[in-house]
């Protein structure tokens, strides 16, 4: 009996024990589930909505850049390309090797391919390949079955309808490189495109927008089931230019197989209506990415194609220059309008002999013929009147020698030589024969063609100061408005001298002894004024003088002289000023002038400022004569 009360107590102990480790992993696991599913329940609901959830970004339309007439001259297209998600591949070879078999996928793509995949999140999707034809996109969509991991895909890729005529001001866009990576997710998006030069990269955050984003639901496998929430961002913004883009391609056209610039401003609101380098390159190629073959091709191209001739090309201004030392002669009161030399062909100074251009020379010239017929030996005598500094304070003052700021990467200073910049940079003092050739435009001397258009417009409206811009003014809303004169900050040059210097542009173009006469322009009401310039690329020897100077077309083509040329038009109320550098073209009066005198004609014939300020759309009329 008593071993069965102790059995009794034993089993109640037990139990007592059973049942309250029951009680207490009942309580642990109550308040484990009241953990979960009510404190914790805001957290867990967050990470299932993560594994159900997909954010994704969705960059918005890319803003367009118009002419300032509203043409399109970089705009978005569609474009049929292919993604590849790593993570959603059992092998990205096998599903590359499959995709060779229906769309040509080259070597060079498919290590991309790989190298992006290892470099970036296996979540992320790696572009394979893009503007593909209708064709090409249609077959991928029906083979998708034996392609896991590919995602066809239709988004937009840039398009520049006019190619090579406006491939440097407007630039082109490109891939995303890793430096450029700033940890904006946008872009990390696979086939993103940013602005690499031009008004493209200038003004990327205005025509990038800002993106948006879409919240999806997606499977097991990330496959994107339906769209929950959507937040659009802001398309980008249109810019418009300044240039004329029939203008722009007049020029680009007429330049020919030639290198060089062609620049053409409004003298009044500095508009630039034209801004022409060549050769150039298809912006469109550097879009999908250049194969190291093409890269090789235009950065090693003897001519340089990359290069922004127009903004970045440094040339001695050569005898476009000689105004300069005229109005600072004359501003200075060192020489007077009526100021004369006799030229023999050479001047005598120290030990050296300074040649003209012409061998017999010019005999006894006026300032103003001198200016119409180039005369060297003038003004080496008007530079030594006048001195280095005066000579560099009035070329700054009308725009040589200083950036425009216009706006995109690349401009070039130029360089106005001065007693200062000699002994900082060469450690050597300044001569008087220095002085004698940067009379004539050379030496130190480097300007680049932007410049001389800007030194060109505000000679040719009555010294007022003109800042260029590649963005077009807001048209005005009326023609009393438009007509009104802008105001105007004056560069304090003298009447007197301003008149000298046109009419001694007028005779170069005009009178039957200027330089420029067979470039003139016949059309009553459309003269033109300009100056040419020709710049040795290489030091004249003795002994070539004594024997026989080679002509420009028997030298090689890289010692051939540049050629030159600055105008304004028309002659009896300015309106727009030119400059044209044809490199290693020969003398200005061959090579730049004929292109100059073209350009000018088309453009007054258009007369793109007069339209734009009115509102007015361009008449298609017939070319005139010239």
């Amino acid at each position: 009996m008593q071993q069965d009360i102790v059995r009794q107590k034993a089993f109640t102990r037990r139990a007592l024990i059973f049942s309250g480790g029951a009680a207490a992993l009942t309580t642990v696991l109550v308040g484990r589930l009241y953990y979960l599913q009510v404190i914790s329940a805001h957290r867990y609901r967050v990470l299932a909505d993560e594994n159900r959830i997909s954010w994704r970004l969705l960059p918005r339309t890319r803003g367009r850049i118009l002419d300032r007439f509203g043409v399109e001259v970089a705009r978005n297209r569609r474009n049929y390309r292919i993604l590849l998600i790593p993570e959603q591949t059992p092998s990205v070879e096998r599903t590359l090797f499959v995709l060779r078999s229906l769309v040509s996928l080259d070597d060079r793509d498919q290590r991309r391919v790989l190298r992006d995949a290892q470099r970036n999140a296996s979540f992320m999707p790696v572009t394979v390949l893009e503007d593909l034809s209708w064709e090409e996109f249609a077959r991928i969509n029906v083979h998708m079955p034996d392609l896991p991991g590919v995602q066809p895909d239709v988004g937009e890729t840039r398009f520049y309808p006019y190619g090579q005529s406006l491939a440097h001001p407007v630039g082109y866009v490109g891939p995303v490189s890793p430096e450029e990576q700033t940890g904006d997710p946008l872009l990390e998006l696979p086939g993103f495109r940013i602005g690499k030069s031009g008004i493209e990269k200038a003004r990327e955050k205005v025509l990038r927008g800002t993106a948006g984003n879409s919240q999806v639901e997606v499977n097991a496998y990330g496959r994107a089931i339906r769209e929950l929430e959507r937040e659009d961002g802001e398309p980008g913004r249109d810019i418009r230019l300044s240039i004329d883009m029939e203008l722009q391609r007049f020029a680009h056209k007429r330049l020919g197989n030639e290198a060089g610039s062609v620049v053409v401003m409004d003298v009044h609101t500095g508009d630039v209506l034209a801004l022409v380098s060549a050769p150039s390159f298809d912006p469109n190629a550097f879009n999908l990415g250049l194969s190291v073959e093409q890269w090789r091709a235009l950065s090693r191209h003897p001519r340089a194609p990359l290069v922004h001739r127009a903004i970045s090309g440094q040339y001695a201004p050569g005898s476009t220059f000689k105004m300069i030392v005229a109005l600072a002669g004359l501003e200075a009161g060192v020489i007077s309008t009526d100021h004369r030399v006799f030229c023999s062909g050479k001047i005598e100074f120290g030990d050296r002999f300074f040649h003209c251009w012409k061998k017999g020379g010019h005999g006894k010239l006026s300032l103003v013929n001198a200016i119409e017929q180039s005369c060297d030996v003038h003004f080496y005598d008007v530079a030594r009147r006048v001195g280095i500094d005066r000579i560099g304070q009035m070329a700054k003052r009308l725009g040589l020698g200083v950036p425009t700021d216009i706006g995109v990467e690349g401009e070039k200073d130029g360089l106005v030589p001065s007693r200062e910049w000699k002994r900082e940079r060469l450690g050597q003092p300044w001569h008087q024969g220095e002085t004698l050739v940067t009379g004539i435009g050379q030496g130190y001397l480097l300007v680049t063609p932007l410049q001389l258009a800007v030194m060109t417009a505000q000679i040719a409206n009555g010294g007022f100061r003109v800042k260029p811009t590649l963005i077009a003014h807001e048209p005005q809303a009326s023609v009393q408005q438009a007509t009104a004169p802008p105001p105007r900050e004056a560069l304090g040059l003298s009447a007197g001298p301003l008149s000298l210097i046109h009419r001694a542009m007028d005779l170069v173009s005009n009178s039957p002894r200027g330089t420029a006469y067979r470039s003139r322009i016949r059309k009553p009401g459309m003269e033109i004024a300009g100056k040419t310039g020709t710049v040795q690329v290489r030091r004249i020897t003795k002994a070539e003088r004594q024997t026989r100077l080679l002509k420009n077309e028997e030298r090689p083509w890289r010692d051939r002289d540049h050629g030159l040329f600055v105008g304004f038009a028309p002659f009896d109320s300015p309106r727009y000023a030119v400059a044209v550098v044809i490199e290693h073209g020969g003398g200005g009066a061959s090579s730049a002038a004929p292109v100059a005198r073209d350009v000018l004609a088309e453009v007054q014939r258009r007369d793109p400022g007069r339209v734009l300020a009115v509102g007015e759309l361009v008449a298609d009329e017939t070319p005139t004569e010239i």
